[in-house]
């Protein structure tokens, strides 16, 4: 399977006998669900224009957004394939968040992982240690979502191993005033983890200002 990125061709290798149509259905099927998925981050506010990054595990290597990429509408010059943990001349165009995905990949099963900005969840990660949903969906979904870097300088790319840890016991971290980090076998799985976690944290958002009301009243 090829991928071009400002002139690089990324290649995955495949196995012999693989016809060149298949691989073009492969090639169609990822970008699909990176499209798909980046869509629906943007359209429900869970990212901005230029920010967040997702990313797959084949064997080795993995594909994961373009630096600065739009993910409301990727391309297939959006998806950038290096290696899980050498870099090669591909690797400076892809996501600065990559040294947390790549942690992420050598500390856990994950094949997929999704690092979004969900606004609520941002905000409950400002002033708790810990998210845990008041919703039932929310607790089946996410349980506990540990909120790392408390009393610490978080910059993009940074407290690689930090998460990475944290993701061997939940399916989703939240990094202190910045943003989530979703794991799954799929895309799907970890979407689905990030929009849920992000609707519990407006229904704790919810309550809270209903409590705030009804002690005004």
């Amino acid at each position: 399977m090829l991928f071009t990125a400002n002139g690089y061709k990324l290649a995955i290798v495949l196995k012999s006998g693989t016809s060149q149509e298949s691989v073009t259905e492969k090639e169609a099927m990822i970008l699909s669900q990176f499209q798909t998925v980046g869509r629906d981050l943007f359209t429900r506010g869970l990212v901005s224009s230029h920010s967040g990054n997702l990313s797959i595990r084949l064997g080795e290597r993995i594909i994961i957004t373009r630096r600065g990429c739009q993910l409301g509408c990727l391309d297939e010059h959006d998806l950038i394939e290096t290696g899980i943990s050498k870099n090669d001349r591909n690797t400076p165009l892809a996501s600065i968040e990559l040294p947390v995905h790549r942690a992420i990949y050598q500390a856990t099963p994950a094949l997929a992982i999704i690092h979004a900005h969900p606004p609520h969840a941002v905000a409950l990660s400002l002033t708790e240690t810990e998210i845990v949903p008041n919703d039932a969906e929310g607790l089946a979904i996410v349980s506990r979502v540990p909120v790392v870097g408390w009393h610490m300088k978080v910059k993009l790319g940074g407290m690689v191993n930090i998460v990475a840890q944290a993701l061997k016991q939940s399916r989703i971290v939240m990094v202190h005033g910045h943003g989530s980090f979703a794991i799954g076998q799929l895309l799907e799985e970890a979407h689905n983890c990030t929009t849920t976690l992000e609707e519990s944290c407006q229904v704790t958002c919810l309550l809270k200002s209903l409590r705030v009301t009804s002690a005004t009243k």
